[in-house]
């Protein structure tokens, strides 16, 4: 057998120093890999109404900051293009955000099935552990269904990551409500909460003249909250939150599989 090929890996100092598989070339990506990034995060997000006041992709904004920090606080970690089509509810009639111009619902099986195929290329190319990061609450069941069937079979350790989401909805609530923000006010759904951690995230994502036509046409206008009152600051607790959390549960996880399979580690 001939000797194997070695590809010349140069580009600028910037690109090599990316997280991002689709800003790398696949020779960069290849030598990565084979340097111990076998980690990979795919960030989940969607493209859904968020009221009048934010952009219809904040989560895919969001999940992709998001699990750039997450992966440089791990080191050894790549991070998928996020996933934007995502279940939504009924097209016809519509349900759910599709009452709202702009958002896209895709089928749960197909939803699952694009994971796993996701999850089994990455499998493919040498990745030992692949996790699924889900910025919305609404398929956090298919995350864990798709994780699962990915795992069947494979060589692969395939993790749907529920603290992810998790923490947007207990630590980051609590740390809202010790500074005395309500229950109602930090909502659900485009409130105070929502909103903050899209402000710290990248201020664009919001629309700050139309924070208050938010808050009175609530419901009507797809929001469950009021974001009147929201800063970047008080999203940062989130994003903070969100990354320390993630990266506690993603590093418990690989030192349990290590425990597990000692033969299988570099």
């Amino acid at each position: 057998m001939g000797a194997a090929l070695v590809w010349p890996v140069v580009a600028a100092a910037g690109q090599l120093d990316s997280v991002h598989v689709e800003e790398l070339t696949w020779t960069e990506v290849a030598a990565r890999i084979a340097g111990g990034a076998t980690t990979i995060l795919v960030p989940v997000g969607g493209t859904e109404q968020s009221g009048p006041h934010m952009v219809l992709g904040k989560h895919n904004v969001r999940a992709r900051a998001l699990a750039t920090g997450i992966a440089r606080r791990l080191g050894n970690t790549l991070v998928a293009p996020v996933v934007a089509y995502v279940p939504e509810g009924s097209i016809t009639p519509p349900g759910g955000h599709m009452r709202f111009a702009g958002t896209i619902s895709i089928p749960e099986a197909a939803f699952e099935s694009m994971l796993v195929a996701t999850a089994r290329s990455f499998c493919q190319h040498g990745a030992r552990d692949i996790f699924f990061l889900g910025d919305h609450g609404g398929y956090q069941d298919n995350l864990a269904n798709a994780a699962a069937h990915a795992r069947s079979g494979s060589a692969c350790r395939v993790h749907s990551l529920p603290d992810y989401y998790a923490a947007t909805q207990t630590q980051y609530v609590a740390a809202l409500k010790r500074r005395g923000y309500g229950e109602r006010e930090i909502g659900t759904h485009a409130g105070l909460a929502d909103t903050a951690l899209s402000m710290a995230i990248d201020p664009s994502l919001v629309r700050p003249g139309l924070l208050g036509v938010a808050a009175r046409n609530g419901s009507a206008a797809g929001v469950r909250g009021d974001p009147s009152r929201a800063t970047a600051a008080l999203g940062q607790l989130g994003v903070d939150t969100i990354v320390a959390t993630s990266v506690a549960a993603i590093r418990t996880r690989l030192r349990t599989q290590a425990n597990q399979n000692p033969s299988t580690q570099p």
